[in-house]
């Protein structure tokens, strides 16, 4: 399968800053004060250590973890000067941020232009009204759309964000989304499976019925059939998942998370594409399915999943590493076998 060449990024997170909604998925470490205060001078000393060292060409400094464009005027223009020397001496190409679709304004595009930023990325989550409202996102659909033009307007990227599994979402409400999506067509997208964090209000909901939190393999199913729908689009997936850390596994009690989530799901898309193609085949048969190296992996499933899979319907399959296009999938009588 095809994979999105991104430029290398220098992150700089800035957990629950500026935003002034506390969603439902959202842990409470910011209030409770469990997390390290993110300053323009811890900034300023991250982005030093980071560019002490080569880094690749276009490499961009990026505003995560928060409603960037909600903090009051003067702090994020204090976050964005600590930026500006790497991007007037060559060592940084642009600036990207992340922030809520209402958090976009004319005003702030001018500003964000001003020192530099060249993409920014929308926490959409859904496009449906009411899992917005169930989850106390604080926007609207509308709000999405609104933004979404407003920045490409202005010449600027546009990433959007959004979450499967949420408390309210139906196949329908997620349809909703996913046809939203393709229609603003965003320059890239970041699909998170939604996973129930400690002293969230996902947690409270859980523990007293009101929620269940999607499966992995549920989670893998919905996702993959989003990523595949976006890849026919021309829409790079930049992230399939969140991201992994000991953090998130300490804290997470529920929900779709898995380190290699997004080889799960590419696997899942290969396993759909083969299911197709045995129907031309009696069962029983033996069959070799040859495919680049790089997709070996996947092609096999975690734990020979795929193997198994076809298996069961029947099938002997060996996989094996040829010389083919990447994304391949050359499926025939296995001539080899004894």
């Amino acid at each position: 399968m095809g994979r999105t060449v991104r430029a290398s990024i220098v992150p700089l997170f800035i957990p629950h800053m500026g935003c002034p909604h506390h969603c439902s998925f959202c842990d409470q470490k910011s209030i409770s004060g469990q997390q390290q205060r993110v300053t323009p001078e811890t900034v300023a000393e991250e982005l030093r250590e980071a560019f002490a060292h080569e880094q690749p060409l276009g490499t961009e400094i990026a505003f995560f973890g928060g409603s960037f464009t909600c903090l009051p005027e003067d702090l994020m223009c204090a976050f964005l000067e600590q930026a500006a020397p790497f991007l007037q001496s060559g060592q940084a190409a642009a600036l990207r941020c992340s922030t809520r679709p209402d958090g976009i304004t004319p005003g702030i595009l001018q500003l964000l232009k001003k020192y530099g930023m060249k993409t920014v990325e929308l926490g959409a989550q859904s496009l449906d009204e009411t899992v917005l409202l169930r989850n106390r996102r604080g926007h609207t659909p509308q709000d999405v759309y609104s933004a979404v033009k407003l920045l490409r307007e202005n010449g600027f990227r546009v990433g959007l964000q959004i979450m499967t599994g949420l408390p309210g979402d139906t196949p329908e409400t997620l349809e909703k989304t996913v046809r939203g999506v393709l229609e603003m067509h965003p320059d890239m997208l970041r699909i998170y499976p939604t996973v129930v964090l400690r002293q969230t209000m996902l947690e409270s909901w859980m523990l007293d019925g009101s929620f269940q939190p999607m499966g992995l393999d549920e989670a893998v199913e919905v996702c993959a059939d989003i990523l595949e729908r976006m890849e026919q689009a021309g829409i790079p997936v930049i992230r399939l998942g969140l991201h992994a850390s000991q953090t998130l596994e300490a804290d997470m009690v529920a929900g779709a998370y898995h380190p290699a989530f997004r080889e799960l799901c590419e696997s899942r898309i290969i396993r759909r594409k083969i299911d197709r193609q045995l129907m031309a085949f009696s069962a029983g048969s033996s069959l070799l399915l040859q495919v680049s190296p790089g997709d070996v992996s996947r092609t096999v499933g975690q734990k020979r999943s795929n193997i198994t899979h076809w298996q069961q319907m029947g099938y002997q399959v060996k996989v094996r590493a040829a010389d083919v296009q990447p994304g391949s999938l050359l499926l025939t009588e296995d001539l080899t076998k004894d």
